[in-house]
């Protein structure tokens, strides 16, 4: 398994911005595909973007707004949040998905965001 490590949550206003970066251990290049889930209290955990070595896919509600990114060399990831609102308050959690077969199999400790209205 690969350790990820979170960062770059906290308490912003609505429509404001937030950068989310994720540090991995291993080679990311080598994972069929990089994302980000987030948990809100009481609700399911949802896959908000994911990244493969060429495509991206995007939760409905976050398109035009998200950007997830990934840097091989430094093996980090990162989630770009603008026009952020009160509904994108959640728990957000890195995740590596080995292959396909496998699926999401290694999390982060997950970052706190919390948008204000």
């Amino acid at each position: 398994q690969v350790q990820l490590v979170e960062s770059g949550g906290g308490l912003v206003q609505a429509g404001g911005s937030l950068r989310l970066s994720c540090a991995a251990s291993g080679t990311i290049f080598s994972f069929n595909a990089m994302g980000w889930y987030r948990q809100a209290p009481g609700k399911q955990r949802v896959l908000v973007a994911a990244i493969t070595s060429d495509a991206t896919i995007y939760l409905d509600s976050v398109k035009g707004r998200f950007t997830i990114s990934r840097d091989n060399a430094k093996n980090m990831v990162f989630l770009q949040m603008n026009s952020l609102r009160p509904e994108d308050t959640a728990v957000y959690y890195c995740a590596a998905r080995p292959d396909i077969t496998t699926g999401w199999r290694d999390w982060g400790q997950g970052t706190q965001v919390t948008v204000s209205s």
